[in-house]
């Protein structure tokens, strides 16, 4: 019985959609790969087309997309060049979303509402995504919304060793703007050599989102410059009504530390009129200059992103990029 063997070799592609292409050139920068040529448009009644003008077959594809405003586009935008990969034969499908779309949604509060966060995980299976790429998601638990693997990285020592080279020589306390998020204040503390930690105690309206009633302060925070960390910042309401109450109770300082910029609505003018010194993102999202005030402070997200790409390509381990955190 005669057989064909072949040793073929892999290739790794990377895609990009049009909700920000600049952060893709930047990852692709640091793989040292150019984004693969893509044909997009609308048609007049809002439906998307996407077409690859490269072969994809067999190849390793990283399709990143970021999930700003227009949201509902780009999600659509993404989960469709999903499809058109699996139709023209890739290996493997790894969807790159830094900033994981309706993640909020991962429970329902009250009766008749939806988990829209497993909707997406579930679309973006049914599409043809293998794997999924996600930075810093609201809960840790959308890891298991996805039937296959996640990778969930952590934006955390970016933003510590910002703030380490800034405010490392204060006296620091380390603030959760709710109790929910003591635990990853808790993984800050130990980063920044066991610094005391605080949480804010506060009450939302169920029925209104966005809206928060900041009550009081559980901690030491008075003299000392507190980091207040998120993983989002919105509307900016929670962390703005956060800030005062810290200053009410007598903080030194307040820092901002969060790894999506979402910045809707009113959150610029809200930052930059408050009595913060800095507000810290990653650009998980764009932040274009008519967004961007003499507070903020952006880094770049895209060596993170690239060094798990590479691990995932070469079958490397992407948990050690973060000393075994989980």
């Amino acid at each position: 019985m005669s057989v064909i063997r072949q040793t073929t070799n892999k290739s790794l592609m990377l895609f990009s959609g049009r909700a920000f292409p600049e952060l893709t050139t930047e990852i692709a920068g640091h793989l040292g790969v150019t984004p693969t040529p893509t044909a997009s448009y609308e048609f007049a009644n809002g439906e998307l087309f996407v077409r690859f003008e490269e072969s994809v077959r067999g190849c390793d594809a990283f399709v990143v997309q970021s999930h700003t405003a227009p949201i509902n586009t780009w999600l659509m935008e993404q989960l469709i060049m999903v499809d058109a990969l699996k139709r023209a034969s890739a290996k493997r499908i790894t969807v790159v979303a830094p900033f994981f779309p309706y993640a909020r949604q991962d429970k329902k509060h009250r009766g008749r509402e939806p988990i829209s966060a497993r909707l997406v995980a579930d679309m973006f299976k049914t599409a043809g995504a293998d794997r999924l790429m996600a930075v810093d998601l609201h809960t840790a638990q959308i890891q298991g919304f996805f039937d296959g693997p996640v990778d969930h990285l952590f934006a955390m020592d970016l933003l510590v060793d910002e703030v380490k080279r800034r405010w490392g020589d204060r006296d620091l306390t380390v603030v959760s703007p709710d109790s929910g998020r003591v635990r990853v204040s808790e993984r800050w503390s130990d980063k920044l050599g066991g610094t005391p930690l605080a949480f804010i105690h506060k009450t939302r309206d169920m029925t209104r989102p966005n809206e928060v009633v900041a009550n009081r302060v559980v901690g030491e925070v008075e003299g000392r410059v507190c980091i207040l960390v998120d993983d989002m910042i919105d509307t900016g309401g929670t962390i703005s009504k956060a800030a005062e109450t810290l200053f009410a109770a007598g903080a030194a300082d307040v820092i901002i530390a969060a790894t999506h910029g979402v910045l809707s609505g009113p959150a610029v003018d809200r930052l930059k009129n408050s009595q913060v010194s800095a507000v810290i993102v990653t650009n998980t999202l764009p932040i274009e200059p008519e967004r961007r005030f003499d507070k903020l402070t952006v880094l770049s997200i895209a060596p993170l992103l690239a060094s798990a790409i590479t691990q995932v390509f070469e079958d490397g381990s992407v948990t050690s990029l973060f000393d075994g955190a989980s």
